[in-house]
């Protein structure tokens, strides 16, 4: 009777290892080829580390490429949109989950109306529209289009962080003189703050990784993101498969630093906004 609990909590805990190693494994790839030198990288075939370890394409990425730049320009768009994002998410959700007022719920199924269609549909309306306006090549073309396309769902994921809030609090606040926007500034914001972080990671790791857009409105390696500046690597007979790697490699750092700054209200977040009360 004792040995079946053992059996079963020994192949719940190999079963989590190996999920966790199968998820991890191309990150181990990505680092691994990264730092095999150009010489070994085809002719020791497949081996879980090379028999020598070099910094080589770290450092062509870094010195001798356009890396840099693309890096720069990535952390402004990202950077940019989950603050903007977050601030009028944080504005409409909270109005959503507060106020009733005359077509709010056309108002809701339209920003749900928007998150169906495919977005390889919109690129082109999307390009004839920021053309005219001098906004195709440009950071602040993507920071538009990046806002336009995250701010619905955001919003909602504020909102289940509002409806989780009692309203008594904002009650209270506003019987002791405060107004409405000074009940929501200093008290209700505050306890949001796990889904505030929650939205920040969110958003900021969508328009990190956004690849379809920034390919398609942004023609020149001055203005281009990371994920475009990947194909950089990419010439007509060859890839460059050891500088590419250490460009993905770098390209981690960011959203590794901002996902542990914001850990601690991440994982209270994510769980306090699945339930209402």
């Amino acid at each position: 009777m004792r040995a079946k609990p053992i059996l079963l909590v020994a192949a719940h805990r190999l079963a989590i290892l190996a999920y966790i190693a199968f998820a991890l494994f191309p990150l181990y790839w990505l680092l691994k080829v990264a730092v095999t030198p150009n010489d070994l990288l085809y002719s020791e075939g497949i081996r879980m580390w090379p028999s020598r370890a070099s910094l080589e394409h770290f450092d062509f990425v870094l010195r001798h490429s356009a890396f840099p730049v693309f890096f720069k320009n990535s952390l402004i768009v990202s950077g940019s949109t989950a603050v903007i994002v977050t601030v009028l998410a944080s504005l409409s959700g909270y109005a959503l989950s507060r106020f009733n007022f005359r077509g709010k719920y056309w108002l809701v199924a339209l920003m749900l109306l928007t998150q169906m269609f495919p977005l390889v549909m919109l690129v082109a309306p999307i390009f004839k529209i920021l053309s005219p306006l001098g906004l195709t090549n440009s950071l602040t073309g993507l920071v538009i289009v990046y806002t336009a396309f995250n701010v619905p769902f955001a919003t909602f994921l504020m909102q289940s962080f509002f409806d989780g809030i009692p309203k008594d609090l904002e009650e209270a606040a506003m019987i002791d003189g405060a107004t409405q926007f000074v009940a929501f500034r200093q008290i209700i914001l505050p306890l949001t703050l796990p889904g505030i972080a929650a939205t920040l990671g969110f958003v900021f790791t969508a328009a990190w990784s956004e690849l379809l857009f920034s390919l398609m409105l942004i023609s020149g390696n001055d203005q281009a993101t990371f994920p475009v500046g990947l194909l950089s690597f990419v010439s007509k007979f060859s890839v460059d498969f050891g500088q590419m790697m250490a460009a993905g490699v770098l390209a981690l750092i960011p959203a590794c630093l901002f996902f542990l700054l914001i850990q601690r209200y991440l994982v209270q977040g994510l769980t306090a906004g699945a339930v209402k009360g």
